[in-house]
């Protein structure tokens, strides 16, 4: 009886696999200018035949808006399959972050800190409800478009 569970066993826990990690890069955009101040974060979105399909994946953006996700065990890439996209400005003063040093405010001795406004609207972070589907083979074209109301 322990032969024939075992590979039942095996099957089962292959089958809830994710099949693994893809390399995802690509490029954000501002107004159609590149932006090098971004944090960009897959989530896996789950389903109901594989309820927890792994961890996420995030990035920063370089100088030409280009980045390269890695998985937040460290993996390189994203889980195959579908993501939802929170795209954010990174930074200690940005309005929406919390400071994270010296006073309430943020400021090391009292002061109060200029809050810069993230140029990202929040269709793209904490209200983000976009998506992209990780295929199988990865890809290098994860680009995302951001149009601002007023750029």
């Amino acid at each position: 009886m322990l032969t024939r569970s075992v590979p039942l066993f095996l099957f089962l826990f292959v089958g809830c696999n994710t099949g693994g990690y893809a390399p995802v890069s690509g490029v954000i955009t501002v107004n159609g200018k590149p932006y090098d101040k971004a944090v960009v974060s897959f989530q896996p979105i789950g389903t109901a035949e594989n309820p927890n399909p792994g961890r996420g994946s995030s990035a920063y953006t370089d100088a030409q808006g280009r980045f390269v996700l890695s998985s937040d065990d460290g993996d390189d890439g994203a889980v195959i399959g579908k993501h939802r996209v929170r795209i954010m400005t990174r930074g200690n003063n940005v309005v929406g972050q919390a400071p994270n040093r010296g006073s309430p405010d943020g400021s090391p001795d009292g002061t109060p800190l200029e809050a810069n406004v993230d140029p990202i609207p929040s269709e793209w972070n904490s209200r983000s409800e976009k998506e992209f589907e990780v295929p199988a083979g990865g890809t290098d074209k994860a680009d995302f478009k951001i149009v601002t109301p007023n750029p």
